[in-house]
């Protein structure tokens, strides 16, 4: 398919509105105020930049500040992320399978500053896992897109059932279900069960500070931080891990483990409140008492320029 029309879909340009305060600024360090207002101009920069590019490109193109984005993305042939990782997740909560999207890291760490700064406070910017391209190689990654050298990447995405209803909001890193009080315990059993209803293992019962799954995009951010395992990005298994079991027993040995794209999880929430969390703070849903979810990966796929999509290009010219 041709790409003929983009929509560019950026970061606010200013994101840290708390550095100035009726005329004053809230940041009291020099050096963090200093390292902030330099997260702010390269991001501008990097925008300009992708605008003037895209000028230069047979396209028609229009930008969008992500905060202005609350109904699906339609018409277009492509999306292009400005921003980090963030964005992009943003932006794929209004993007079906029909729409391919293309992250830009426009700020991306500097490992010298964050040496140089580890004293002071964490200096690390934007990690840009899912973003192929950044202000250093963007025309080109363009170029191969619109010359059809590279496809996108089918990303797998999670799927919930609240009482049986879909859940119109897909997961592309991960969900949280837990008690809405951080402190609180959650009480819930869960069971894997086949496609066709049938169980592939017994109900564990669960005291604990909630229960996480997430796909493969979302493997190497609070799962790993948790002790969880890296997956190949296009897998479509899902990896759960229950936070903080309370005195599991016996069935230690399920507190953490993946299901099959044919198998799904069944989950029954025993406390009286509780709140689904899709992908961080994105999307929530409250749950209660006696409620029942149902995850799995039937979510349509995330079409995804991925940066070995280039490498591979690269390897043939």
């Amino acid at each position: 398919m041709a790409i003929r029309k983009l929509l560019l879909l950026l970061k606010p340009v200013d994101p840290y509105p708390f550095l100035q305060s009726e005329g004053v600024s809230l940041v009291k360090s020099p050096q963090v105020l200093q390292y902030l207002e330099s997260r702010c101009k390269v991001h501008r920069n990097a925008i300009k930049f992708c605008q003037e590019i895209l000028n230069k490109k047979p396209v028609e193109w229009k930008p969008v500040s992500r905060n202005d984005i609350s109904h699906p993305i339609r018409d277009v042939d492509m999306v292009i992320t400005v921003g980090g990782d963030g964005t992009l997740l943003h932006a794929s909560h209004f993007i079906d399978d029909s729409v391919p999207v293309l992250g830009v890291n426009s700020d991306p760490t500097q490992a010298h500053e964050v040496e140089e700064l580890s004293d002071q406070f964490d200096a690390s910017r934007s990690t840009g896992q899912l973003c192929a391209a950044t202000v250093e190689n963007f025309e080109q990654v363009l170029d191969d897109i619109l010359f059809g050298r590279v496809v996108p990447s089918k990303v797998s995405r999670i799927s919930l059932k609240l009482n049986s209803e879909p859940l119109l909001s897909h997961a592309l890193n991960d969900i949280l279900i837990a008690h809405p009080c951080p402190a609180a315990v959650s009480r819930f059993s869960f069971k894997i069960k086949n496609k066709d209803g049938e169980t592939r293992s017994k109900t564990v019962n669960c005291r604990s500070s909630g229960l996480r799954v997430c796909a493969a995009a979302g493997s190497t951010a609070a799962m790993r931080s948790a002790g969880g395992y890296v997956m190949p990005m296009l897998s479509r298994d899902l990896q759960f891990m229950v936070r903080e079991p309370i005195s599991p027993g016996s069935t230690a040995a399920q507190m953490h483990s993946a299901f099959k794209p044919d198998q799904s999880m069944d989950v029954n929430w025993y406390s009286d409140h509780g709140t689904i969390y899709i992908d961080g703070c994105h999307v929530r849903y409250n749950v209660q008492l006696g409620d029942t979810i149902e995850i799995s990966s039937d979510a349509p796929v995330l079409n995804v320029f991925l940066s070995h999509g280039f490498t591979q290009v690269r390897s043939r010219y």
